[in-house]
């Protein structure tokens, strides 16, 4: 089986789909499958094959020893015909490529353009299966506001927040200032609606600090939100499935700095994970129902991680947020979860590659009998 794995990407998260990327390709068994690399310059650029093994190669990744190992011997030479790219854009020359040559696509990217349902959106006009989630739930999953607004609207609890446009801040900051102010109170985490790997995201204290958070906010998305801060733990979990959804064992997250920022996340590796973690039944019985509503409310299918709160002084359990395309890093709490659940990285990745498989008959048998009907 050829499977395209997709990476780079034009979000502030290119980074971070390098690094997962790497760890995909690493662990797909060569026996099974044919690995075809496929990368996306920050500028747009796609490149197949040894121009995409090269831009693994070459990139900055974090990693503790601060050097790259070489990926594996993959595909080392054009696919279908395809130059990999150089100064001209070849994004019309990918969907026959996509055809051609891959049976399935495992798309390892993450936040706009790759986790909000831009590239979801061009394999299914191509007809090539892909793992995760569709259009749909990938574009609402990273819109923290959409988001948010489904969950309530199933009775999924939630902190309290407050969501405006980054036009709405530059006509009259002051007037947003005061409305944050009182509605919620200091602390509170100051985010970009569209952005996942916590870039763009701030703790505040302070009026003046929020306006800060606020303006840094506004330069990575359109939208901005900022939630009430609470003395919490913070607990993740892995869904798995499509429409019958398994949930793991549930992991707590000690950050090394102050909140799991991007840097505790992907550059240091010092934060602290605890699997499984130390829940009541109560409370384990709480975070199961809620990532599997979560995961059904925005129809999500394939894998995501849910992320929750528990407030230590109450006990109570809150969603923070549903995450369509977890990284895949050696740092990553998806798959230490499921190792923790039994399902070792490869299978893992087996498994999805065929929820991947199903997911695309089923919407190939939807159109097939609409064609029929008319």
């Amino acid at each position: 089986m050829k499977v395209g794995v997709i990476f780079g990407g034009k979000s502030g998260e290119h980074e971070v789909s390098l690094q997962s990327a790497k760890s995909v390709m690493d662990a797909l068994d060569p026996l099974q499958y044919t690995i075809v690399p496929i990368g996306i310059t920050r500028d747009g650029r796609w490149q197949v094959g040894k121009g995409a093994i090269k831009a693994l190669e070459t990139a900055k990744v974090a990693e503790s020893k601060g050097t790259t190992q070489s990926p594996k011997n993959y595909i080392n030479s054009t696919v279908g015909g395809l130059t990999p790219a150089s100064t001209t854009r070849s994004v019309d020359m990918l969907p026959p490529a996509l055809v051609n040559e891959i049976d399935v696509a495992i798309p390892v990217l993450h936040g706009t353009y790759g986790e909000d349902g831009s590239i979801q959106g061009l394999l299914e006009l191509v007809g090539v299966p892909y793992v995760g989630a569709g259009i749909l739930a990938s574009a609402v999953g990273l819109d923290k506001i959409v988001m948010k607004q489904m969950f309530a609207a199933v009775g999924i609890p939630q902190v309290r927040y407050v969501a405006f446009t980054r036009s709405q801040w530059r006509t009259n900051p002051e007037e947003l200032l005061d409305l944050v102010e009182r509605q919620l109170a200091y602390p509170c985490f100051v985010k970009p609606a569209n952005l996942g790997s916590s870039v763009g995201i701030s703790k505040v204290k302070s009026r003046e600090q929020l306006a800060e958070a606020i303006a840094l906010a506004a330069q990575y998305d359109r939208k901005m939100i900022v939630e009430q801060g609470l003395d919490v733990r913070e607990i993740e979990v892995a869904v798995l499935g499509n429409d019958r959804p398994m949930v793991s064992v549930a992991g707590e997250i000690i950050p090394s700095n102050e909140f799991y920022d991007y840097e505790a996340k992907y550059v240091g590796g010092h934060s602290k994970l605890i699997i499984p973690a130390e829940l009541s039944d109560e409370q384990r019985e709480k975070v199961e129902h809620y990532a599997v509503a979560a995961f059904q409310a925005i129809d999500c299918s394939g894998l995501a991680r849910v992320d929750f709160f528990i407030e230590r002084a109450t006990g109570r359990v809150l969603v923070n947020e549903i995450n369509t395309m977890p990284g895949f890093t050696r740092y990553s709490m998806y798959p230490k979860l499921w190792e923790a659940s039994g399902m070792s990285y490869g299978k893992l990745l087996d498994h999805l590659i065929q929820l991947a498989l199903e997911r695309h008959a089923e919407r190939e048998q939807t159109v097939h009998t609409y064609e029929k009907h008319d």
